[in-house]
């Protein structure tokens, strides 16, 4: 690769001179969604922009073998931010996001999850479609130990948006707001989850891609900042047993030539019916989505009923106990569906993109979209939701793999090297999970028995 300098790669260089940047970080995600970079020094951007810097993917979970290795980074002069952490205001280190290229090829590597997305959305495009996506991402936050090690001890004893002095975090809020203000987000709210040391930061919506960025960097934003004060976060679903886990509620909506496709002010919920078979297509494939979008062998102990979460395949347009919801909306431009069942620990590159396909599928098929669910589903026994034709997701992670493998739109939508690899590491998670002897099965039957 050798190109000239694009308009917008000149304004970063520039911002870097103004800014005192002198290292840059080159990101990516792997498969896992685990952020990865490259660190070169702030002269080496402009050879960055026109030539891309070389690195080692066969040391990449996922990527290559290591007789395919050299893989190249391009980065998106449009993810140009400074790290607030790392800005003493003489010096300061800066993140570009990148895109993975194939340099046997030349073409973006098929292993790239944020590649992945942008497929899914060039469906969307080539069908007439921008798609638009906005995250609520729950975290907790815990005190380390001597060692600055992790516990699952929370720093507060705060419920549903509690103030100070039950919600001693409120400080470390602010600052991680400030944080990621400073990298350009625009922040909607912030509050106390409903669990001890639970918080959630929403942030506005935005495109598919940026937003699917934007959950990668909210990440670390939080963790570094948390850090700052002596306190680990994590995104992890559910750190501590029978209370809420976090989840990350994701709001979707379709615009075509500028106008809402989701909004139609004659229908009695005002979802059109693209709205309604994009909706039907979640539903259709939310057990293989389940292996995406809540991907580690803890995302189901946190989709169990009682506890908030979404397990039951419904939707509705009043309470929560559905799959899916039609929120409120103030405007037509705000009609949107939220899916409910997401959980912070996937990668959101490839969570959007399997929602994205999910439901692009329902439109094309012209799925039909079943009536809402208005009553409480935890309240209904096996019987009822049978006569609803009311399905539950996955039981364990093993369960989602198996849907995995059956759904081939699902598979479609990650391709088929992130789709193998993907099956390959969540088959070994879940199998060494199962041959784990828990502290919660020792203490029942160790001396029982």
């Amino acid at each position: 690769m050798t190109s000239e300098l694009s308009a917008d790669a000149q304004d970063v260089l520039e911002e870097i001179e103004e800014k005192n940047v002198d290292f840059l970080r080159l990101q990516f995600t792997d498969i896992l969604g685990t952020i990865k970079n490259v660190s070169v020094p702030a002269d080496q951007a402009e050879k960055a922009f026109t030539e891309g810097i070389y690195f080692d993917g066969s040391s990449i979970n996922g990527f290559v073998r290591i007789q395919e290795s050299d893989m190249r980074l391009d980065p998106d002069p449009e993810t140009f931010s400074v790290l607030p952490w790392r800005n003493d205001g003489e010096s300061a280190a800066a993140r570009l996001i990148c895109d993975v290229i194939d340099t046997s090829t030349g073409e973006p590597f098929a292993g790239d999850p944020r590649g992945v997305l942008k497929r899914a959305i060039q469906r969307a495009e080539e069908m007439g479609y921008t798609v638009n996506a906005a995250p609520e991402p729950e975290f907790f936050l815990f005190e380390e130990d001597e060692e600055g090690r992790a516990t699952t001890k929370t720093n507060d004893a705060g419920g549903y948006f509690d103030l100070a002095p039950k919600d001693l975090a409120s400080d470390v809020r602010r600052d991680i707001i400030f944080g990621l203000e400073e990298m350009g987000f625009d922040i909607e709210a912030s509050h106390h989850e409903v669990a001890q040391g639970q918080h959630e930061i929403n942030f506005t919506y935005d495109d598919a891609l940026s937003t699917a960025d934007n959950v990668a960097t909210f990440r670390a934003v939080v963790r570094a900042i948390a850090a700052e004060h002596d306190l680990h976060a994590t995104f992890m679903p559910k750190p501590i047993p029978k209370i809420n886990g976090s989840g990350m509620h994701t709001h979707f909506s379709l615009f075509e030539d500028g106008e809402n496709a989701f909004h139609d002010e004659d229908d009695e919920f005002d979802l059109s019916e693209t709205a309604k078979q994009f909706t039907a297509g979640i539903l259709e494939h939310a057990e293989a989505i389940a292996a995406v979008s809540n991907p580690t062998v803890n995302s189901y102990k946190r989709l169990v009923p009682g506890y908030e979460a979404p397990v039951y395949v419904a939707w509705s347009d009043r309470n929560r106990s559905a799959l899916i919801r039609k929120p409120a909306a103030r405007t037509p431009a705000a009609s949107r569906i939220e899916a409910r069942f997401p959980d912070p620990s996937c990668n959101p590159y490839l969570a959007f993109a399997a929602l994205i396909h999910a439901g692009l599928d329902g439109i094309e098929k012209e799925l039909d979209c079943d009536d809402p669910v208005r009553e409480n589903i935890y309240e209904f026994d096996e019987a009822k939701r049978e006569e609803y034709g009311i399905t539950t997701l996955p039981s364990n992670l093993g369960e989602a793999v198996d849907a995995l493998e059956a759904d081939e739109v699902i598979q479609d939508a990650l391709g088929q090297h992130v789709y193998e690899n993907f099956v390959d590491a969540k088959t070994q998670e879940y199998d060494e999970f199962r041959v784990d002897v828990s502290d919660w099965e020792l203490d029942r039957y160790l001396e029982k028995f």
